[in-house]
């Protein structure tokens, strides 16, 4: 089971570009918000898994995610409802925790190959990926989180902050969407740096 996806970042790269597209087209609600977390949840689980972690880290990662996916379904059965500061926050989580595990498992081969393989490449994708994903989810946590409205247009949707994210992370930056706040402002330029 476990061993076979070590070192398998494709996996990763897989779950990461499906959270993406599905955080992009997805309709807004808490079923979409209980999707997104579920994804963000196997992202981090298979990354521990395939950055060839001590089987008691797998194992806390691994209740780390059902904790997240179990209290989201309960927020929903219970309140019937999940909201995007909840979402945005146990997404954070996620997002906040896959990176070290998958820098730890693009060291580990470079170090004992001596050098870069198509695994390697496949975690620094995986990220890249990631940065982009934390600061849309992050800029989604700020909205929440404050009084007013991200973007300078209004209020942002889910997909909104991933379009703006990738927009500054790739140095596009078309300008339709631009943060109304010094503290919005600041992080989309370390996002750019």
């Amino acid at each position: 089971g476990v061993h076979r996806i070590h070192y398998r970042f494709g996996v990763v790269l897989g779950l990461i570009l499906a959270s993406l597209a599905f955080g992009l087209a997805a309709p807004e609600g808490d079923g979409a918000r209980f999707v997104g977390v579920s994804l963000q949840a196997a992202t981090l689980v298979a990354a521990v898994i395939a950055s060839k972690a001590h089987p008691w880290v797998i194992r806390l990662s691994i209740l780390v995610a059902a904790l997240g996916i179990v209290g989201t379904a309960a927020a929903l059965i219970g309140t019937n409802e999940f909201d995007d500061g909840s979402a945005a926050l146990v997404a954070l989580l996620y997002v906040v925790l896959t990176p070290p595990a998958i820098v730890s498992g693009v060291i580990k081969p470079v170090r004992e190959e001596g050098g870069v393989t198509l695994q390697t490449m496949f975690g620094v994708l995986c990220l890249y990926l990631l940065v982009g994903l934390l600061f849309g989810v992050g800029f989604v946590a700020i909205q929440e989180l404050s009084d007013g409205p991200f973007f300078t247009t209004g209020v942002g949707q889910r997909d909104d902050f991933l379009y703006f994210s990738y927009a500054t992370l790739t140095t596009v930056g078309y300008g339709d969407l631009i943060a109304a706040t010094d503290l919005g402002r600041s992080l989309a330029f370390y996002e750019r740096v």
